[in-house]
């Protein structure tokens, strides 16, 4: 058995974890810059906000202080999550995080029932972190998403859907929506429409053939997962990344490439402390720009921009240097930039790189002042030391309804006022 824990509405749980007031009341997370909603508590979506939907049109709601609005903390969240899944990890043999909100746990070999150990699971994390997670339990992965998005759907099952009778997984399978299932996606599931099928049983009722022949062995696996036929397998070790990326909107447009210049060196210093935390190092780097799609009278431009490096590295000079050799590449004065980016690509693990004849000599200078760099930073404060190229300034974003980092940050800690 395979079970899937899901924290509800994560990011508006954890603002809630330390605002017990707002129990109740309809909460939603903005994104970078303040700009539109990407997370909503049950609350806010029983009013109609919706995913995505720009910050503006829900301003009147706020004004009227019918919601609680926060600008997103990721500092907060990513440490929320690290908790939950610290406490996960203690209660069963082995998680699998999925996301920041999301970890798979593997069953096989654990006495049951499971329904009960499900919720004891969920009863826990909730103790321990103020987290509500609903866990979905059945034989395949892609069944365990199913079941703990019902689990969440309905309270009499107390936050645990424990799916594994045929019957059962039949009628499941009957009214659950195709496009929700995972692994469909939004092109198959315009093809779905247009076909006319809707639900789950539809589509698991699709000939083998016609599955492989049309959506490939990715398809095949979904359509025998849904079936009940393990074919995703469960990996306790997290794949390493293919591509990181940073990237962010501007809260103005900008027009020089001295300011991008910098903007786009702290992203690539940042994606370079990321590189070596997952110690590896890449060979190339890119630089994107987009003009506001939104301002339609102002001329448009979206460009990427390449960087190969023959001797792969995870130095944040070097990386700082190849981004900003990009970003020249494609910047064109005349334009107003409301977005940039950085992504590194071509990663491979740092213990199987091989050194050459030809290999730059400050190669292990680098490796030194990146190891202090690094360090200074975790003892120090993050930011505390960086590349020239990036400024004394730190790239802000309109964060106005931004909450305190309680527990990454000694100066924000939940102060509690004792009362007579």
């Amino acid at each position: 058995m395979f079970a899937l824990a899901d924290c509800n509405n994560f990011y508006a749980s954890c603002e809630r974890v330390f605002r017990p007031d707002l129990v109740g009341r309809p909460v939603v997370v903005l994104s970078n810059n303040d700009g539109c909603i990407i997370a909503r508590s049950n609350e806010a979506k029983a009013l109609g906000i919706g995913m995505g939907q720009p910050f503006y049109q829900v301003r009147p709601l706020i004004e009227r202080g019918q919601v609680a609005v926060f600008s997103a903390n990721f500092a907060l969240y990513g440490d929320m999550s690290r908790r939950v899944m610290a406490t996960l990890r203690a209660l069963v043999p082995g998680i699998e995080v999925y996301s920041i909100d999301e970890a798979f746990f593997d069953l096989r070999g654990v006495d049951g029932p499971f329904d009960e150990l499900g919720r004891s699971i969920g009863r826990t994390i909730r103790r321990n972190t103020g987290i509500p997670v609903s866990i979905g339990i059945a034989p395949t992965k892609t069944l365990a998403k199913i079941a703990s998005k019902l689990a969440k759907q309905y309270p009499r099952l107390e936050g645990c859907c424990y799916m594994h009778r045929a019957e059962d997984i039949d009628k499941v399978l009957g009214c659950f929506p195709l496009r929700d299932v995972w692994g469909i996606g939004r092109r198959y599931g315009r093809m779905f429409d247009r076909m006319g099928l809707v639900t789950a049983r539809q589509f698991v009722e699709l000939p083998q053939e016609w599955v492989r022949a049309r959506m490939g062995i990715t398809g095949l696996r979904t359509w025998n997962e849904l079936r009940g036929v393990e074919c995703i397998s469960f990996e306790q070790m997290p794949q390493r990344k293919q591509q990181i990326t940073v990237s962010r909107s501007f809260p103005r447009e900008i027009y020089t490439l001295e300011e991008l210049e910098r903007i786009v060196a702290e992203f690539a210093s940042m994606c370079a402390e990321k590189l070596r935390a997952e110690h590896s190092v890449c060979r190339e780097v890119q630089c994107y720009l987009l003009t506001n799609r939104h301002r339609e009278e102002q001329p448009q431009r979206c460009v990427t921009g390449l960087s190969l490096i023959p001797d792969p590295t995870d130095s944040s000079l070097e990386l700082v240097r190849q981004a900003r050799i990009a970003l020249r590449q494609i910047f064109q004065p005349g334009y107003g930039y409301k977005k940039a980016g950085v992504l590194l690509a071509q990663i491979t693990p740092a213990s199987e790189l091989q050194g050459s004849l030809f290999t730059p000599a400050e190669h292990e200078k680098h490796a030194r002042l990146m190891k202090v760099l690094d360090a200074v930073n975790k003892s120090c404060g993050k930011g505390r030391l960086v590349v020239a190229a990036q400024g004394t300034e730190p790239f802000r974003m309109n964060r106005e309804h931004l909450s305190p980092r309680y527990t990454t940050d000694w100066r924000e800690l939940l102060v509690v006022k004792a009362t007579k």
